[in-house]
């Protein structure tokens, strides 16, 4: 007896050492913190990682195919979306529409660089202001990451209502959600303070400038209702980038230009393919140009809002292809994002707008309106004039009666001017106004109208998610 006591003593502390030499072994497959940014120019690294992780593609895909920006063409496989039959499920593995992995990722690069950027090495005289220039894009990229998975799985903003937990360190702890008024107390502060560090002009606009934190600014604001500062930011960002001419506008989409636009997400054939949100890709057969699959056109009800001949975003965003009508297929393409023509190598590659100086006149008419400034200089009014001017041919002047004529008219005029660049679904939430497509446009009669309100404007905690992290709270009118 006393031999097997013995027998099963020495195995305990011999497993016991060998346990504790394996764990006392340095991976050798894994690079540390305090070697990846161990200098400046390692933390910049990290934060073209983080900018890496950004992308606009899935706002744009969910604010067409949610509101009433599309109608389905020759291939349907998103009824759930859709038709805003959605679950916990089936919106992340289906539909892929999952916010929080993205942005998650972005947020976790972003602070491990904060952290190490004071201890980082400088290895030349420039890294001094580099070190604040990658400071201030982190901050904004974290405020970024945030106010998305605001916009994705939050109510309108309010006080008392939850947010989602703010990431200011990388953490595997679980987080909780917290309330929106400290939520956006921190992304606002991380906004204020990268404004001051990133550059003051346009010279790289594939990277954070100060005309990009102001736009982000107001955007912010808007939804937050904060009328006076969305005004304010706007105005910044409409002081350093002026509206494109008629002629300057369809550059701007075929990436001849970067009129209006501070902030730019580039894409290239390996990378990305923004047009084929919409379609496919084309071939040539015998010198005959057979158009992609076509997944989504244009709404009858978009198509039919522009003044086709005068409006110069009607050819720039749209186009009812002559092939496709000879053909007998859906022809109301949407061309926005088109790239460099069918069947060509760059054809769907087009650079992502991220900020522009026609939403920025939106926001600014809609903050003037709600502050009742309706008419008159420096008024919804006469923001709207000049964005309209800008964009059709021989435009005659409207005048403005009261706020909720103006409010209409705004809306109305961001479903023409910002279509398919990812607002839509969310400007009809933060309105309070639903989703209602033409009866041609809808796929079905449940696929016809969300009402004003819905549980489904806001998205559901995927349940990954759920299960990843014991601390998060389902959203409202989903299974608990």
């Amino acid at each position: 007896m006393k031999l097997r006591n013995i027998f099963c003593l020495s195995l305990v502390i011999a497993t016991t050492f060998s346990c504790k030499k394996v764990i006392d072994i340095t991976e050798t497959d894994i690079v540390g913190g305090d070697i990846a940014y161990k200098t400046v120019d390692n933390c910049e690294s990290g934060v073209i990682g983080a900018y890496s992780a950004l992308s606009t593609n899935m706002d744009i895909l969910l604010n067409a195919v949610m509101s009433d920006e599309v109608k389905t063409a020759e291939f349907y496989n998103a009824a759930t979306v859709h038709e805003w039959q959605f679950s916990t499920s089936d919106v992340v593995i289906r539909d892929n529409f999952t916010a929080i992995t993205g942005n998650g990722v972005i947020a976790d690069r972003v602070n491990r660089v904060l952290a190490a950027l004071p201890k980082a090495d400088s290895t030349k005289p420039t890294d001094g202001p580099l070190r604040l220039k990658l400071q201030g894009e982190c901050l904004f990229l974290r405020a970024w990451a945030h106010f998305e998975l605001f916009r994705y799985y939050c109510d309108n903003y309010g006080t008392g209502k939850p947010a989602m937990p703010y990431m200011e360190k990388p953490s595997l702890a679980p987080q909780a959600r917290i309330g929106m008024e400290e939520y956006f107390k921190k992304l606002n502060a991380d906004l204020a303070a990268a404004k001051s560090l990133v550059p003051n002009n346009l010279d790289d606009r594939n990277r954070i400038n100060r005309a990009t934190v102001s736009g982000m600014q107001a955007r912010v604001a808007l939804y937050m209702k904060d009328w006076a500062n969305a005004e304010a930011y706007a105005t910044e960002y409409i002081n350093q980038l002026p509206l494109a001419t008629r002629a300057e506008f369809p550059g701007i989409w075929t990436d001849a230009n970067t009129a209006e636009v501070s902030y730019r997400i580039v894409r290239t054939t390996a990378l990305d393919r923004l047009g084929s949100l919409w379609r496919n890709i084309s071939t040539t057969s015998g010198g005959v140009i057979n158009i992609g699959q076509i997944s989504w056109t244009a709404s009858n009800k978009l198509f039919s809002a522009y003044d086709k001949v005068n409006d110069v975003r009607f050819n720039a965003y749209l186009i009812d292809e002559p092939l496709l009508i000879a053909a007998n297929r859906p022809s109301k393409l949407i061309k926005k994002y088109a790239g460099s023509g069918y069947a060509t190598g760059n054809e769907n590659v087009n650079n992502a707008k991220v900020f522009r100086t026609g939403e920025m006149y939106l926001i600014r008419a809609e903050a003037r309106a709600e502050q009742g400034k309706v008419s008159g200089a420096n008024s919804a009014e006469s923001d709207l004039n000049a964005l309209r001017a800008a964009r059709i041919n021989g435009y005659i002047n409207v005048t403005l009666a009261s706020k909720d004529q103006a409010i209409a008219a705004i809306i109305d005029e961001r479903f023409k001017e910002l279509a398919y660049e990812g607002h839509r679904f969310w400007d009809l939430k933060r309105r309070g106004l639903g989703v209602d497509r033409n009866p041609e446009d809808a796929p079905s009669a449940n696929g016809a109208k969300l009402p004003a309100g819905n549980f489904r404007f806001v998205l559901p905690i995927p349940q990954t998610e759920i299960n990843a992290n014991r601390l998060m709270e389902q959203n409202d009118g989903y299974t608990k």
